[in-house]
């Protein structure tokens, strides 16, 4: 729920925590309710969207649909360059993609946007590539993830958990449990600033081993 903390970690991410009764009858078929907002992120993602809950639901593609990972990396590595709207494309896709995981997730109950930032916030800066990135570094960044990705693969089963236990506490309460929320809310920053490293490309700061801000 906090917007800002001591990591000082180029991407930034939060969801506003819902102060109310959610909708009961919204959350307990949102796994229908979510079908067309899904099937529309697919045909921006390469085909399939990959949400799971703490997953981040970004899908990382190579060429001009989804994020672009090659493309920015062969700028980098020959030009020593992050194009501008390739910067804009990316930052505005991760954002649609992290409200449709948050709705999914239960975090919020109302529909995703495609435009409108919601209840979800991320940002990151236009990087500096020219002196502020690495040439070559971007070739092996995925690689340099890999003990996040181990991490993140049982940080992202006990998040599947955690909005299961939610979603029974909302159709009982209507309110979603804070601690839930907030290890959900952490996991999905992780992810996003393993992504902002390893495949965004707008860093070469390595991410915290954190579900903090």
């Amino acid at each position: 729920m906090a917007t800002s903390g001591g990591h000082n970690y180029p991407l930034t991410f939060s969801v506003d925590y819902p102060d109310r009764t959610l909708d009961r009858v919204t959350t307990a078929f949102r796994i229908l309710t979510i079908i067309p907002i899904a099937i529309l992120a697919a045909t921006l993602e390469g085909g399939g969207f990959g949400a799971q809950v703490g997953g981040g639901g970004i899908r990382y593609a190579g060429g001009g649909i989804g994020i672009l990972v090659i493309p920015v990396l062969l700028m980098l590595l020959f030009r020593k360059k992050y194009p501008r709207w390739w910067y804009e494309w990316n930052l505005q896709l991760s954002r649609f993609s992290n409200r449709v995981v948050a709705y999914l997730a239960l975090m919020d109950d109302r529909y995703p946007s495609t435009d409108e930032q919601q209840a979800v916030h991320l940002d990151f800066p236009y990087p500096d590539a020219t002196y502020g990135l690495s040439r070559a570094l971007p070739l092996v960044k995925w690689l340099l993830a890999i003990p996040h990705y181990i991490v993140l693969f049982f940080l992202t089963l006990g998040a599947l958990f955690a909005a299961i236990f939610a979603w029974f506490a909302i159709l009982v309460t209507g309110r979603y449990p804070p601690t839930l929320f907030d290890f959900i809310e952490g996991v999905l920053r992780w992810h996003n600033r393993v992504g902002a490293y390893a495949f965004l490309l707008i860093t070469d700061r390595y991410p915290p081993f954190s579900l903090q801000p």
